[in-house]
């Protein structure tokens, strides 16, 4: 296996998708990122490994890349303990490993990532922050296998997103933006808590007709109350569904709204579904909404 310090992160985790299944067969999910890493990283780079994976006490970080101790060579990288996912401790190892692969050269003094710092968004930070999550994305949830899971005119539920989240040992979260990642349906995820949105991410196609809703350095925006997401109460830890008119979630169109209220994290995943667009492609793509687009935490 011959890659160069200039591949990127889809380059890196394809590569690494065909070892697997190589070595493997196709199936072979979910990945063992410890296995791998380790692995891996003692066969291209022998004198310069990854040389432990270890949970620990990491007060506000949610994951780190750190240098081996003097005598000591390689790297560790480290997860908190405090995180109860299964699937977020899977997408921190697979993220710290992306930065071991496409950035340790560059920043010898490692990493230390908190959940904050995944959804910054200045200058250089940003865009390595970035390219970790999406190698992580793509070596956990390979596209050619998700889209057999969910082909393109598959409109989701939140059972079917758990179930692939479940394949592949991720979050819910993490699921379904792979799925708007490629997905062409118009469709919304927001995430909210004490009826206040943390963030959304809105597919390519909804994004280009003007569906997506901005929450980067803005105050914080209450959810609609004719929203499934403000009905909080009775039927937390499973998925509702629910048919919403115009001017809920945005001007002139309804759209099917599914949520789930979680008990583990106390906050709400509301996936709205949009019809066809209404409107020509929307061509007034600032630079806040392509960072609405990007900025979400994958874990």
């Amino acid at each position: 296996m011959t890659m160069t310090g200039s591949a990127t992160p889809e380059q890196w985790a394809i590569r690494i998708s065909h070892i697997l299944n190589t070595a493997l067969g196709v199936e072979h999910f979910p990945i063992d990122v410890a296995e791998v890493a380790q692995e891996l990283s003692h066969t291209l780079f022998p004198d310069d490994p990854v040389s432990l994976i270890k949970g620990d006490a990491l007060p506000s970080f949610e994951g780190a890349l750190v240098r081996a101790p003097p005598g000591k060579k390689g790297w560790g990288i480290l997860f908190s303990t405090s995180i109860a996912s299964p699937g977020r401790i899977n997408f921190t190892l697979a993220h710290e490993f992306g930065h071991y692969l496409l950035h340790r050269l560059d920043y010898p003094n490692g990493f230390r990532c908190s959940a904050q710092d995944m959804v910054r968004w200045d200058s250089e930070f940003a865009r390595i922050e970035h390219q970790a999550n999406v190698f992580a994305s793509y070596l956990l949830m390979p596209l050619d296998d998700f889209r057999k899971q969910l082909p393109l005119s598959v409109a989701p539920d939140l059972d079917l997103l758990g179930a692939c989240a479940e394949r592949y040992g991720v979050s819910l979260t993490a699921a379904t933006l792979k799925w708007l990642s490629f997905t062409k349906r118009r469709a919304v995820l927001v995430l909210s808590r004490d009826g206040f949105i943390l963030w959304a991410r809105s597919s390519n196609s909804a994004l280009r007709t003007g569906a997506y809703i901005k929450t980067a350095n803005r105050a914080p925006r209450p959810i609609p109350v004719m929203s499934l997401a403000a009905r909080r109460g009775e039927d937390r830890g499973s998925s509702t569904e629910m048919e919403l008119g115009e001017g809920v979630w945005f001007p002139c169109e309804p759209c099917t709204e599914l949520a789930l209220i979680s008990d583990r994290y106390d906050f709400t995943i509301s996936l709205l579904h949009l019809g066809a667009a209404l409107t020509p492609d929307h061509t007034d793509e600032d630079d806040e909404g392509l960072h609405e687009l990007q900025a979400p935490d994958w874990t």
